[in-house]
């Protein structure tokens, strides 16, 4: 069963988060009475929209400097994971303890169950992310060869990289890390559903979020062991489903945020998220950047892989499977890896008695 409720936030970000943890007389959370959409919006703006983007570019700008200074634009790399990390944990820790006077403990224990799972989610796949740029920069010991090639055609690039590429970068995260802000930092959803809707949600999301976080972990796994034993293209494993199996598998985990987050508050705004995220990884920095960087580099320096890329254009789509893998055993290793995941979350949370 669904049932809709339009909530009018407040209009400071301090006030909503008080509403948060207010409760009426009767105890129950205190609602929101007024219908007004323009009132809504405002208030998201101000609670969410404008904070997360302050918060992101921060980030932004600090990558900046230190990417100019130490000439590594893959600094900026840096800060995708770690900057959605550090806005989750503090819209939904650090602003309560700060305005509400909360121990840690406190803040954590208020949390719902299904946006602890979220919570969680988000730190997982934030922290794998992040050490995985990280270890792999260290190892390569030079800058990551996309940026090179872009410092190589523009010798003014670092004058023009902040307004073009870090700080809209920190508009794209402040779309994306909607599903794990909003909820919150907002006490009412517009959906909700009834508690046995809410359970399959919560299943489905934990199923698709594990699924695509194995995806995108053995995608990287497996391409390091490659690279350590062959200098061709990798085109096994999970590489033989897509050509891109890690940005699927990120696809997967950033859809997965808005199903987790339908489980418990819901806001339709938060669908932007894997929007923003999905225009990304296709169109501005994710398989068609990193693509062409490979054809122009493989064309020129090694006519082996740039043979092997175009053969497995022909053979493969870029992001999303075709119906003949449905036939691939590695579809299905994925898939049982989803299955894992919810199996796993249910006997954690059976045992907490949540």
């Amino acid at each position: 069963m669904i049932s809709s409720t339009v909530f009018s936030p407040v209009s400071s970000q301090c006030s909503s988060e008080q509403s948060r943890w207010s409760t009426s007389t009767d105890g129950h959370t205190n609602a929101p009475t007024s219908d007004s959409t323009l009132a809504m919006s405002v208030g998201i703006f101000k609670s969410t929209i404008l904070p997360s983007f302050a918060l992101h570019s921060s980030f932004s700008v600090a990558a900046y400097a230190l990417s100019r200074a130490t000439d590594r634009g893959e600094i900026k790399d840096y800060v995708w994971p770690l900057s959605q990390v550090a806005n989750a944990w503090w819209s939904a820790v650090g602003e309560p303890m700060y305005l509400n006077n909360l121990t840690f403990s406190s803040a954590l224990n208020a949390i719902p169950w299904t946006e602890k799972v979220l919570l969680s989610c988000v730190t997982a796949w934030g922290s794998r992310l992040f050490y995985r740029i990280v270890s792999r920069s260290l190892a390569r010991g030079r800058d990551d060869p996309r940026y090179e090639e872009l410092k190589a055609k523009d010798p003014g690039f670092w004058n023009s990289a902040l307004l073009k590429s870090y700080l809209p970068e920190a508009a794209f995260l402040t779309l994306i890390t909607l599903p794990f802000t909003l909820p919150f930092r907002m006490s009412w959803s517009s959906v909700s559903f009834d508690a046995e809707t809410s359970g399959m949600l919560r299943a489905l999301g934990v199923g698709l979020f594990t699924a695509g976080f194995a995806m995108e972990a053995l995608a990287d796994a497996q391409l390091e062991l490659h690279r350590k034993e062959r200098d061709d293209l990798c085109r096994h494993g999970v590489w033989s489903i897509v050509r891109h199996p890690n940005y699927l598998g990120d696809a997967l985990v950033h859809l997965s945020f808005v199903v987790l987050n339908a489980a418990n508050t819901f806001n339709p705004l938060v669908l932007l998220g894997p929007v923003a995220n999905y225009v990304f990884l296709r169109f501005v920095g994710g398989d068609a950047l990193n693509e062409a960087s490979q054809e122009e580099r493989y064309r020129m320096q090694d006519p082996h892989k740039y043979a092997q890329l175009l053969a497995w254009r022909r053979e493969k789509n870029s992001f999303w499977p075709g119906l003949s893998e449905l036939a691939n055993p590695w579809t299905w290793a994925v898939v049982a890896s989803g299955l894992v995941g919810v199996v796993v979350e249910e006997m954690v949370r059976s045992s907490l008695g949540q």
